[in-house]
């Protein structure tokens, strides 16, 4: 099948010819023509499929066909929600890409920028705002902003939006949107909680599933390198180094950790930048283009800031941290063997983790393989062999500390003929 054969308008098969596509992917073929015609959709979709152009491409044509050019100034007609900035910019890209040779107006509106400009290009008016929650609910409290006139929702990635914590403000997004619009869910896994957003969001929706769920995709190579905690970048920095890796994605799971792997990996010799939320617009932005530009070769990155990272041809993701939840690892891999392409995905797992390993294995339903020799001291990655305190208690998620050493009370102390510290005398009544 071609795209010619998906019903759209010759202005847009231009626009996706000139970007080199000529085959839809599975979820462009069964999700274009049924936007087409109306329908509310929930998608289930990994990343690197070709998502965005499945709602992008349909979500144009439709607002193209009954335009009000006169109307001054433009009405917002079309709302796409995204959990990330960098998403979101992404999403903004391929929108102008795709409707260059349409009348339609786009912002974007995401946290981290200007909003004096983002106001201004807002009351002037536009078609299509991409945003994040957050930012599009302060637009919406200083009334910047008009959102009566939605003709189409779309959240992409739901399932991040809601591990966020932006349920409260799509429900605040969704009660201000018309209720004759049509709604396109998203996500690249479907949880139950992803199914109850889509239960209170969608009208009869058709439920597209173009890729088994809670499975990384078949072209990407997994393998797991069992090592001690010590020698996690030792052993990135030698992987790296020898096999000349040009482009890696690094996972971390925080800020402090991806600045700190930053600083030793540049130590190594290895031109590295990071990416986390508490860097400003602007640096994070410069981290990305250096990144694809070649310029450095390892992009240290919390899952936050990395998703909805679209690097074409990235050839080796890195776990340096397991991701706390389990659906974060199919997020991860899905970063690299995009469009079809291959892609190496590694990690380096200490037996700290053996218990978030074992989630993610328990998810994927299959055991990811392991590197036989590492060159270093063999670890085991038993959950049994793990530290105590390092295991999660089923019920509350929190660490058991139980065998943890606790320290000596006053009494305890004394009875082992450890001295007791002077009490600091009272200054009261002493001259």
């Amino acid at each position: 099948m071609s795209f010619q054969q998906l019903g759209l308008t010759e202005a847009l098969l231009t626009a996706v010819a000139e970007q080199g596509y000529t085959t839809p992917t599975p979820v462009q073929k069964n999700t274009i023509p049924l936007i087409l015609e109306g329908k509310d959709i929930l998608a289930g979709a990994q990343t690197g499929t070709g998502k965005t152009a499945s709602f992008t491409l349909p979500l144009l044509q439709r607002l193209a066909e009954n335009i009000d050019l006169h109307q001054k100034p433009r009405r917002v007609r079309a709302l796409i929600l995204t959990p990330t900035r960098e998403l979101t910019m992404q999403v903004y890209e391929s929108v102008k890409t795709y409707g260059k040779y349409l009348p339609l107006q786009t912002e974007a509106v995401v946290g981290g920028a200007s909003i004096s400009l983002q106001t201004r290009n807002l009351r002037r008016g536009c078609d299509i705002v991409v945003a994040t929650p957050g930012r599009l609910m302060d637009h919406v409290q200083q009334r910047n902003i008009n959102l009566s006139s939605i003709e189409i929702l779309v959240l992409d990635e739901a399932d991040r939006m809601l591990d966020m914590g932006f349920l409260p403000d799509i429900r605040r997004i969704m009660a201000l949107l018309p209720k004759g619009r049509q709604s396109l869910l998203f996500s690249a896994t479907v949880a139950n909680a992803v199914k109850t957003l889509a239960a209170q969001l969608l009208n009869n929706p058709v439920e597209v599933d173009v890729a088994k769920q809670n499975a990384t995709a078949d072209n990407v190579t997994e393998q797991i390198y069992a090592i001690g905690r010590e020698y996690k970048r030792e052993l990135l920095s030698y992987l790296i180094g020898s096999n000349n890796w040009k482009q890696v994605l690094v996972f971390v799971r925080t800020k402090h950790g991806a600045d700190r792997l930053e600083q030793q990996l540049i130590i190594d010799g290895i031109r590295t930048a990071a990416l986390h939320g508490d860097k400003t617009q602007g640096a994070r932005n410069k981290a990305l283009e250096a990144f694809k530009d070649g310029k450095v070769a390892v992009l240290v990155a919390t899952d936050v800031a990395a998703r909805g990272l679209d690097i074409d041809d990235l050839p080796h993701g890195v776990n340096f941290d397991l991701p706390h939840v389990p659906e974060d690892y199919i997020h991860r891999i899905g970063r690299t063997g995009r469009a079809g392409a291959s892609g190496v995905a590694l990690s380096l797992v200490c037996p700290e983790e053996a218990y978030a390993l074992s989630e993610i294995e328990k998810l994927l339903k299959r055991q990811i393989p392991r590197v036989a020799d590492t060159g270093y001291e063999p670890v085991s990655l038993k959950v049994m062999d793990a530290p105590k305190k390092h295991i999660p208690n089923k019920n509350t998620g929190k660490k058991d500390l139980r065998h943890s050493k606790k320290p000596a009370s006053r009494k305890a102390k004394a009875a082992q003929g450890e001295p007791r510290k002077p009490q600091r005398e009272q200054r009261r009544g002493k001259k």
